[in-house]
Order: structure tokens, then C-alpha cells, then sequence
């Protein structure tokens, strides 16, 4: 988990400094949720890059797949005895929400995941048509007007489990208003930062993303300022710690 309010003032200080403009808590709050969304998908293309370019490392804390499948840990999901209409499992039905399929499974045997055209070619065999041995799923039904289905063969009404990650919690910088008779400011009103359940949400990120973060941040605000710098400086911090991440 990483702190909202340690991100806050870290973009506040940076973008700030030499009067270069205010990011509003509503604003920030838009930027961290973009940002982390862009965190948790640069980790599917990751894992992908690595398991093709790079060779896997033995040593502890060293393997970059295993690096980024830990950060990841923390949105899977399993979802057990799942039910299956008329072979379609509406995803939507799912608590906490899909994101990403990993694997289906039905009694211990994985369901091997295949497009419609795949599908077509091993109904033309006997040999690799789908059976209670051979299962297959569709994802994102779009043929059977179920775009959010998986749908499963051989049709049946049964129960499967699925492995998958959901989107973490929408992050929320959270705080009261003060005003200025309130508070003594002399201009205007403020906004204070308060860290109660409900009106503040933290990021869900593993810890070691909150570098990430500021400069994603600022990269975003940057052009919300109209600030080339402030935008400019965000994605050399982030090019820099990626060029570091990809050594």
C-alpha cells in the first residue's frame, strides 16, 4: 500500500515550487486514478516482455517476473464453484469485479481459452472436437451477443472455478474545507487532509510503486496547469526510473 497523502505532498512540492501552478485535491484525485490504472497494466506487459526477452534469475529478489507478478499479488482473485448457464458465465456476476481472465478450471482440469476461428478448426476433427476431457472457452462473446460472457464447451449447466485479478480501489485524497475565518489564512479557503474511512482511499499499489506515482502524476498535471515543465520534468523522473527498472 502507498500513502495518498505522502504522494500528495510530494506532487504538491515538486509542481509548486517556483510558483509553476496548484493542483486541486479533485484534480490530483483524477491523476492518481489514471496513474494507477497505467501501473497495474504496464504489469501484464511486463510479465509478458520478460518471460519472451529475458532469461529467468535464480537468485533471490532478482528475477524480474517474479518481481512483478509479487506487485501484481495483491489484485488476483479466485472465484470457486462459479455458476454456468446454459454454458455462459456472465463475468459481471463476479464480486470483486474482472478485470483480467487468468485461468478457468473445472474439477482440477483447465479450460484451454480459443477464439472463434480456433474453435471452428477443432470442431472440423473428431479428434480435437471440445468434450468433457477437451474443454474450451470464448472470451468476450461478442458473436452470441454476450459481450460479457465467457462462453464455455462442450454447453452445459455447471460449476467452474476462475483465477483472475480485479482494479484496485479508486484512490481518494480525502479532506475538509476550512475557511478562512476558521482557519486564519488571510486569502482564501483550504483544504485539509483528513485520513478518516470513507473520505480517504490509499493506493493499492505495492509499496515500492510511490516514486512511480509522483512522477505519473505530475506528468498528468502538468498538461492540466498548462505547465510544459511540470509535464517535461514528470516524464524524464519516469523514463529515468524505467530505464533503472529495465537494466
Amino acid at each position: 500500500m502507498v500513502l495518498i497523502d505522502t504522494v500528495y505532498q510530494r506532487v504538491l512540492a515538486i509542481a509548486n515550487k517556483e510558483q509553476r501552478g496548484y493542483i486541486t485535491p479533485q484534480e490530483f484525485n483524477l491523476f492518481a486514478d489514471q496513474a494507477q490504472h497505467e501501473i497495474l497494466e504496464q504489469y501484464f506487459y511486463d510479465i509478458n516482455q520478460y518471460n519472451r526477452n529475458i532469461p529467468r534469475n535464480s537468485s533471490e529478489y532478482s528475477d524480474l517476473t517474479d518481481l512483478v507478478d509479487e506487485k501484481l499479488s495483491v489484485f488476483k482473485r479466485t472465484a470457486t464453484s462459479v455458476g454456468v448457464a446454459s454454458g455462459i458465465l456472465d463475468v459481471t456476476t463476479i464480486t470483486p469485479p474482472v478485470y483480467k481472465i487468468g485461468t478457468i478450471y473445472k474439477s482440477g482440469q483447465e479450460i484451454q481459452g480459443v477464439t472463434w476461428s480456433e474453435y471452428n478448426k477443432f470442431l472440423s476433427s473428431p479428434f480435437t472436437v471440445p468434450s468433457s476431457s477437451n474443454r474450451m472457452y470464448i472470451l468476450n462473446d461478442t458473436e452470441g451477443n454476450n459481450s460479457d460472457g465467457i462462453r464455455i464447451f462442450p454447453v452445459s449447466t455447471t460449476n467452474i472455478d476462475i483465477t483472475y485479478t480485479t482494479l484496485p480501489a479508486r484512490p481518494k485524497w480525502g479532506y475538509v474545507v476550512i475557511s478562512a475565518t476558521t482557519s486564519g489564512l488571510p486569502n482564501n479557503e483550504k483544504a485539509l487532509y483528513d485520513p478518516s474511512v470513507g473520505k480517504t482511499v490509499n493506493f493499492e499499489l505495492h509499496a515500492s510503486e510511490e516514486t512511480e506515482l509522483v512522477y505519473k502524476i505530475l506528468r498528468l498535471a502538468g498538461v492540466a496547469i498548462q505547465r510544459p515543465d511540470v509535464a517535461q520534468a514528470g516524464m524524464q523522473f519516469e523514463g529515468s526510473q524505467i530505464t533503472q527498472e529495465k537494466q
